[in-house]
């Protein structure tokens, strides 16, 4: 059975949350919909809320396993900045590497910071456990939200969860099953099942 994020407890905890920020930019690299960031919005504000250390990780575009500026998530932070209003965005250089480690173990709470592109790294998409471990050790409870991406079995939605103590989905995977629920679809299991109980700085 998946618990969800308010069925977990969360409070002044590090928090990761697998996010959808795979959107769009002009050739400046300015967003051009912010719809995902929107959608993941219920559950950053309900995790500050509980003043959780939120750290939230997306993948964006197909950079091929190696950093590349056109697929950074920088201007998506600051677009998240903007939205949240009153809350800065810590953003690294990088998704993994002790220094942010570091800065995940330096959090305050009520503290949001996002990830660099998980898919600069090839083990992301290769789900390698080395990768996976890298991720978990930055938190101590892990919430997918990333619909659209949790069919895939990258180590951002399957690998690392292994790692992870307590797990759950967001308000927006929640909200998701329930439509097509109320719609009548009978859905089998996703290749990537969601993690259940018991299974393996920018301004505004």
């Amino acid at each position: 059975m998946i618990k969800y994020i308010d069925e977990l407890n969360i409070a002044e905890k590090r928090l990761f949350i697998r996010v959808d920020f795979n959107v769009p930019a002009d050739e400046d690299g300015n967003i051009t919909d912010d719809t995902r960031i929107r959608a993941a919005l219920p559950t950053i504000r309900y995790a500050l809320g509980q003043r959780s250390k939120v750290i939230l990780a997306s993948h964006r575009g197909r950079p091929k396993g190696k950093p590349n500026p056109k697929y950074s998530l920088k201007p998506v932070g600051e677009r998240l900045a903007q939205l949240l209003e009153d809350v800065d965005v810590l953003m690294p250089e990088d998704c993994v590497g002790d220094a942010v480690k570091k800065l995940s173990q330096d959090m305050l709470p009520g503290q949001v910071m996002l990830l660099e592109n998980l898919r600069f790294h090839s083990g992301e998409t290769e789900n390698s456990e080395a990768f996976s471990k890298q991720l978990a050790a930055l938190a101590e409870v892990y919430v997918d939200d990333a619909f659209g991406a949790v069919h895939r079995a990258h180590a951002s939605t399957v690998g690392m969860v292994e790692f992870m103590k307590e797990k759950g989905a967001g308000f927006l995977i929640r909200k998701e099953i329930a439509a097509l629920s109320a719609g009548g679809a009978h859905p089998g299991a996703p290749p990537c099942p969601l993690p259940a109980e018991g299974a393996a700085t920018a301004r505004p």
